[in-house]
């Protein structure tokens, strides 16, 4: 018989079991049911590797939330060191603007960028005025990776405040002394110390780019990323099969990448989500 302590245990965890079975494991795996049961059968999942427009559409998705990944972590590196380490007037303010786009749904992401970059937009007046041609790169990959980079920094920069507020200044001032130059130290001491936030933070940022649909859809459905070939597949060409055979295989790209982060971290992903 069950003791009383595990009786409780087993109750307080229920609700969490409850809701992990019918809001993820039975989606999850009807999703997957779905994918085999178009016309190639379960040859669906093998298209996604296969087929040259879904193979494009992949790389291309691993591609952007990479660079995506890489260039937010280095922003949110240097920024989120420097508000760590400094007081000053304005802080508040300035962190509360950093995080502000947590806030903003993509589609809101994607109207910021068509004013900044779209047709009638800022940069393609200001290079009008200066050069007499418009620059518009709102409705491209370009106009996309400046927007997941928008998106993307509010959710790394936290974790690496949190990080660089426990890294001991001493580590820092004994490689001083030792005669290590300040690159030395950022890149022996600083570092190897915030790499576990970087690698859980990344991870995250990589999982959200890759996802990310509502910026996408509102610069372009022609955008050549995984989540507007899935929309195209289900809404244009009826191909609801094939869709979830593509939703299943980004899915566990994401969850992959999510779990090697965990393997690497510990519970910093964890924390980090």
């Amino acid at each position: 018989m069950l003791r009383k302590d595990n009786k409780l245990h087993l109750l307080l965890i229920a609700p969490v079991a409850i809701s992990f079975l019918a809001f993820f494991l039975i989606p999850l795996a009807r999703l997957f049911l779905i994918g085999g049961s178009g016309e190639n059968g379960w040859l669906a999942y093998l298209s996604a590797f296969t087929e040259p427009r879904y193979i494009e559409s992949m790389l291309t998705t691993l591609l952007l939330s990479t660079l995506v990944t890489a260039v937010t972590l280095a922003i949110s590196g240097v920024a989120g060191v420097f508000l760590a380490r400094n007081q000053f007037k304005g802080h508040a303010a300035l962190t509360a603007m950093l995080t502000l786009p947590l806030a903003f749904p993509g589609v809101v992401i994607g109207f910021m960028i068509i004013m900044l970059g779209g047709r009638q937009g800022l940069v393609p007046t200001v290079t009008d005025w200066i050069s007499g041609e418009r620059i518009v790169f709102a409705y491209s990959l370009v106009g996309l990776f400046i927007g997941y980079v928008y998106f993307s920094i509010p959710r790394t920069i936290l974790t690496v405040m949190a990080a660089a507020e426990k890294l001991d200044p001493r580590l820092e001032e004994a490689a001083r002394s030792l005669g290590a130059k300040p690159l030395q130290v950022v890149a022996h001491v600083v570092v190897p110390a915030l790499y576990p936030a970087f690698l859980a933070a990344g991870a995250i940022c990589f999982a959200t780019a890759m996802g990310a649909f509502g910026t996408a859809f509102t610069l372009a459905t022609k955008i050549n990323v995984l989540p507007m070939v899935i929309y195209t597949e289900f809404t244009m060409q009826a191909n609801i099969a094939m869709a979830a055979a593509l939703s299943f295989v980004l899915g566990l790209i994401t969850w992959l990448a999510l779990a090697l982060a965990r393997s690497l971290t510990g519970a910093g992903v964890a924390a980090a989500a």
